[in-house]
């Protein structure tokens, strides 16, 4: 059985969790990309042909003049509904396409939940091409957030506290992204978490979820993952509901979302599984076959009642973090320890001696560390007695 997976640069995701699980599910691999070389250098046993893969008439016929496809998978935010389109075009299993784009577009998402009665988020878009300067006659409360309608990993997500400010934060990001819509919202007041959850568009398991600890304003930049087994039931079913009215049904999504007096409103919806390696401590603290479990349901197979996932484990994902630009000239190497009932794996995600602009986005992350164990208070403790003893430098 052939996969194609869809894919823009390598990442631990599809590195570490989707390719070994295909090889143990049996799957030929066909990887599509706009940077074949990287993926051949990442895994050069594994067949990465050149494609357009933003353009799904590309990708269609390339998969036709190629070898029969299975199915057809991204793990991408950028990729899903040319995936889901793709699927759709060779009669595979897949997501739906309406719901894949519902997730991606921020601004069509608060329409989306508005127009169904689940929520609605008071929000203004900007065109591309369009002056910056009407966000200023827009009707929007204050604090309010402003993004690129598209973009994913905090990047260029802004806090802005009035009217003036709002404008000044939309021609900054789009110096960077000139042709961007954008959209400004609300913000959205309460603690930051995650649901992650995987369905077979029958059959929907909640994974459990994360409390996230972000940056101080006005961006918005992850720094730690604590790992919930189970929100309280009534925020789950908020969330839940809002997937629904969105169409999210098959495979993996991760859903951001804040509570607030016990109501719970989405952030943003990623229809794919949680990355920066939170997907990995995923599979390893809840001990299922996550990846397995998910490429299964782009095969078409039903996901078992019973996942058998652990329940009584914990576990925190915390990155360190550069604070400014230049070159990092000290840092700790790979790890893996236990003791004490914890373990703890820590991989760097920046080479010594390379130097990197300072994006305030996840690409400033120079290392992830992922502690599990049986109590939350050992795993804290071993998180931060690791931060405390390490060192990162860098040199402007």
């Amino acid at each position: 059985m052939r996969l194609y997976l869809l894919a823009l640069n390598p990442t631990d995701s599809v590195t570490d969790g989707f390719l070994p699980a295909a090889a143990r599910l049996g799957l030929d691999v066909t990887v599509l990309t706009d940077q074949p070389a990287a993926h051949q250098e990442k895994y050069p046993h594994i067949e990465s042909l050149e494609c357009d893969v933003h353009d799904v008439r590309a990708v269609i016929s390339l998969i036709a003049a190629h070898a029969p496809a299975d199915a057809v998978f991204t793990n991408s935010d950028h990729l899903q509904t040319q995936a889901a389109l793709a699927a759709a075009y060779f009669g595979l299993p897949g997501k739906d396409w309406r719901a894949t784009l519902r997730a991606k577009n921020k601004a069509e998402m608060r329409r989306h939940l508005a127009a169904a009665g689940v929520d609605t988020v008071r929000s203004a878009q900007l065109a591309p091409g369009q002056d910056p300067a009407a966000l200023a006659d827009a009707d929007l409360p204050y604090p309010c957030v402003v993004k690129p309608s598209e973009g994913v990993a905090s990047e260029d997500v802004m806090l802005a506290d009035g009217p003036g400010e709002l404008v000044e934060r939309a021609k900054e990001i789009r110096s960077r992204r000139p042709d961007a819509a954008l959209v400004a919202e609300e913000y959205l007041a309460g603690e930051l978490y995650t649901l992650e959850t995987l369905g077979d568009g029958r059959t929907r398991h909640v994974l459990g979820g994360f409390r996230s600890r972000i940056s101080a304003p006005p961006t918005f930049i992850e720094m730690r993952h604590d790992f919930v087994a189970a929100h309280p039931e009534p925020v789950t079913a908020q969330i839940l509901a809002q997937l629904d009215a969105l169409g999210v049904g098959l495979g993996a999504c991760h859903t951001e979302f804040v509570v607030h007096e016990g109501r719970a409103r989405l952030i943003e919806v990623n229809y794919r599984a949680i990355g920066d390696q939170c997907d990995l401590m995923l599979a390893e603290v809840l001990d299922i076959p996550l990846f397995e479990l998910i490429l299964r349901t782009h095969l078409g197979e039903p996901l078992p009642a019973d996942l058998g996932a652990r329940t009584d484990a914990a576990a925190r994902v915390e990155y360190a973090l550069a604070d400014r630009a230049g070159t990092l000239t000290a840092a700790p190497g790979a790890l893996d320890r236990t003791a004490d009932g914890v373990h703890l794996t820590y991989r760097p995600l920046r080479a010594l001696g390379t130097e990197h602009p300072y994006h305030r986005t996840n690409r400033d992350y120079l290392g992830v560390l992922r502690a599990t164990g049986r109590d939350p208070e050992a795993v804290a403790r071993a998180a931060e007695a690791f931060f405390a003893a390490e060192r990162w430098e860098i040199t402007p």
